[in-house]
């Protein structure tokens, strides 16, 4: 647990936002992992890896000041053969920045950053868009995960909200 209740209650949403993405690719092959909807569209392995590279560089990068060599063209790029890879990516990201929040307050939720797209954005702002664009990319997979199991002939999935 974080010693600050904001900035934990934005982290446990976040973290929460990526395992329900890794959810919708538990138990598929390399195929289903990689299989887009439409040519221009993200597979679910797509999905996963930009959110880890968004998270890694807006809050371990900005709020954290970590150094972040992103490169976020190559994330919607990105193929894999299975899940492990990722959720192996998502559990060591997550300790990092863990570590990095714990010592963050509410002064640093105020504090403004400066950000590579954005200008410059208060730590609570780009914790609120961070958790925002990450429960839009939970329903981005959801869907993703929908129409795979559509296009396979298979029963979609059960999911607990």
């Amino acid at each position: 647990m974080l010693p600050d209740k904001e900035i934990e209650s934005f982290w446990r949403f976040i973290r929460r936002s990526v395992d329900r993405i890794l959810l919708c690719m538990d138990g598929l092959d390399e195929t289903d992992l990689n299989w887009r909807p439409l040519d221009n569209a993200n597979s679910l392995y797509v999905l996963a890896t930009h959110i880890i590279g968004n998270i890694e560089a807006n809050i371990h990068g900005v709020l954290c000041h970590q150094n972040i060599n992103r490169q976020r063209e190559a994330e919607f790029k990105a193929y894999g053969s299975t899940i492990e890879t990722i959720q192996q990516r998502w559990r060591e990201l997550q300790e990092r920045i863990s570590s990095h929040l714990a010592k963050l307050s509410s002064k640093d939720l105020d504090t403004e950053y400066a950000h590579p797209r954005r200008g410059m954005i208060t730590g609570r702002d780009m914790l609120i868009v961070v958790a925002r664009h990450a429960a839009e990319h939970v329903g981005h997979a959801e869907l993703t995960l929908d129409l795979l199991f559509t296009a396979r002939g298979r029963a979609l999935p059960d999911r607990e909200f």
